[in-house]
């Protein structure tokens, strides 16, 4: 079920990502009759091959069928994430709908209509895996309570892309000012990302059990132990629910929620019918651990790194991309463009980086802390024995092997072996905690030293040499000027500027400002080479003032405001000088200190004459 997570959010990052390639080119009307047919013959093959498994089950015994059936079930799912990929990046049919009046108007709805049909196809495969896969869930579970239950599990983990970027939607609904513009600025993003993720990570519990469905456990015998259990342990909650996933027919149990007020603890009827009382106590005491050794707080800020980790690595990563050669050499040679190859490799690495990170950065902790979670019970009994036979119940009653491989739980046999272990030496288990204290440790101190490498890559010390570096690449590729890459072409501009190299500086920025009139960039460097060169025979006031006028009238931001004060000033234009740089000084967010020496310098300038 937690692929089905990694499923969605991947689609999610397809989805977003293909607006990297040209949206510009018309659509062919056919591409909805080739969408229809992939999406029949996936209907197809999905019935097929679930009823190839469902044959060889009923001839006899079939070792390693719950495998099968999984497996069949993986496959199915990176084949509907790749045809999902196919009819955004091949078909482009987003591109039917983008100038539609509501998905123009609000984005983010336009992006759930597309992630329903990745999840039409995704219970495609539920469908037809329902006749087989039935089997290994106790009690009579129906279809429709097979499929609901997948979506439902899987939402969630939509919910804070959702929320954020409908926020993001709306912003541009609010009345022009400082409020609006501070969320439009980089530090603005930052904090709403931030706040909303704390907001969804604490009441975000009270949403997902409406969600799924659950409702209050009854009063009796077991609501009264299991409120027993948490009292002893000394855990807040808000309520016990009972939850009905796949009809309350998994054997299993869950807990939600970093504030005590909106915690809530999750049990299945199958559980409460399976387990003995010291068993039940046993994986309540389970569930406490996870709250107790912070495993829910460190999700959070486990995507919180993620975010911030992307958010300064973005732009270095698909400058790098670009200029990386050897990977369009082969595509060159069977007629394929780069500008069409390069948008492809951006989107493979993104959908690439997420995977690795959650796949196996996430699951090796969900490993572990479910480990420090299962060791948690030693805390507060001496023997580990209902857990134990709590996990070979669960294996029986899903006709599962204890020995079958889990990605982000650890099997359950690998599970016992374990807690034996740490019954025959418990010095395991304080060397658990610690191992899991020094793995937290490292995932910070990593986490910290990235996000200082980045940030110092796209904002900080290095971006001045990083850009170099490119401009110098793409100066080697002999990179030709277009319309689609005409910003990474000022790189160049800027390359020669800073090299002193002033005449080959105003080619490469005239080369831009000719076939992209209104590349903000390139008009504001060359105007400023224009006003402020040292070497004076590249000075040129009258044209400075031209291209600062026309890059000022694009884009009123600081920097573009502080090349047009120069301009102005230049051409002996001071008391027009001075008020623009108090403008630009204004609506500066950094180096607030420099735009106030402009400010004065031109005030004096203004005074001496």
């Amino acid at each position: 079920m937690f692929s089905n997570f990694l499923y969605f959010l991947v689609a999610l990052v397809i989805y977003i990502s293909s607006g990297l390639f040209d949206n510009t080119k018309s659509v062919d009307p056919n591409n909805l009759y080739y969408s229809l047919i992939l999406l029949v013959g996936f209907a197809w093959v999905c019935h097929k091959w679930f009823k190839k498994l469902a044959q060889k089950s009923e001839k006899g015994s079939y070792p390693g069928l719950d495998t099968s059936i999984n497996g069949a079930i993986s496959k199915l799912s990176l084949v509907a994430l790749m045809l999902f990929a196919a009819n955004i990046y091949l078909f482009k049919l987003n591109l039917f709908v983008v100038d539609t009046w509501l998905f123009s108007l609000v984005p983010t709805l336009g992006a759930a209509l597309f992630l329903g049909l990745f999840l039409l196809y995704l219970v495609i495969i539920w469908n037809a895996a329902y006749g087989v896969h039935k089997r290994y869930f106790p009690g009579d579970l129906t279809k429709k309570s097979y499929i609901t239950s997948n979506i439902s599990f899987s939402l969630p983990a939509l919910l804070p892309w959702f929320f954020l970027s409908f926020f993001a939607d709306m912003i541009r609904f609010l009345p022009p000012g400082p409020v609006r513009q501070y969320f439009n600025t980089t530090a603005g993003e930052i904090v709403y990302i931030v706040i909303f993720l704390i907001i969804i990570s604490i009441f975000g519990p009270v949403l997902i059990k409406k969600l799924w469905g659950c409702s209050p456990l009854e009063s009796g015998v077991d609501r009264t132990r299991i409120e027993t259990i948490c009292k002893r342990a000394g855990l807040d909650y808000a309520d016990i629910l009972k939850w009905e996933l796949f009809g309350g027919s998994m054997i299993t149990a869950g807990v939600m929620g970093l504030v005590g007020r909106f915690r809530y603890l999750l049990i299945t009827p199958a559980l409460i019918h399976a387990l003995e009382d010291d068993e039940m106590d046993a994986v309540i005491l389970h569930e406490i651990g996870h709250v107790q050794r912070y495993h829910m707080l460190f999700y959070l800020f486990f995507f919180l790194g993620f975010i911030a980790c992307n958010f300064v690595f973005f732009e270095p990563m698909i400058l790098l991309l670009y200029i990386a050669q050897p990977l369009y050499q082969v595509f060159s040679f069977i007629g394929i463009d780069k500008g069409d190859v390069y948008p492809a490799f951006i989107c493979l690495a993104l959908v690439c980086l997420f995977v690795l990170y959650f796949r196996f950065v996430f699951g090796f902790f969900m490993r572990n802390f479910e480990r420090q979670a299962d060791i948690h019970v030693y805390d507060f009994q001496s023997d580990a024995s209902p857990l134990i036979s709590t996990f070979y119940k669960i294996a029986s009653l899903s006709r599962q092997s204890i020995d079958k491989p889990n990605w982000h739980h650890f099997g359950i046999g690998e599970r016992i072996r374990f807690l034996e272990q740490c019954r025959e030496e418990p010095s395991l288990i304080a060397r658990h905690h610690r191992r899991v204290k020094k793995i937290i440790m490292g995932y910070f101190l990593l986490v910290f030293a990235l996000f200082c490498l980045g940030y110092s890559i796209s904002y900080g010390r290095a971006k001045d040499g990083f850009e170099k570096y490119i401009a110098k690449e793409i100066l080697f590729q002999q990179l030709e000027v277009g319309p689609e890459n005409s910003d990474l072409y000022v790189f160049v501009g800027d390359y020669y500027y800073n090299d002193k190299v002033y005449d080959k500086a105003v080619a490469a920025y005239e080369n831009v400002i000719r076939i992209d009139s209104k590349n903000i960039h390139a008009l504001n460097n060359l105007a400023w080479l224009f006003a402020t060169c040292p070497d004076e025979q590249f000075r040129d006031g009258a044209r400075s003032l031209e291209l600062a006028s026309k890059a000022v009238s694009l884009k009123r931001e600081a920097f573009v405001l502080d090349t047009y004060a120069e301009a102005l000033s230049v051409n002996k234009r001071n008391a027009e000088a001075i008020e623009v740089a108090k403008e630009a000084l204004a609506l500066a967010k950094d180096k607030r200190s420099y735009y106030r020496e402009q400010v004065a310098r031109f005030e004096k300038m203004g005074h001496a004459l």
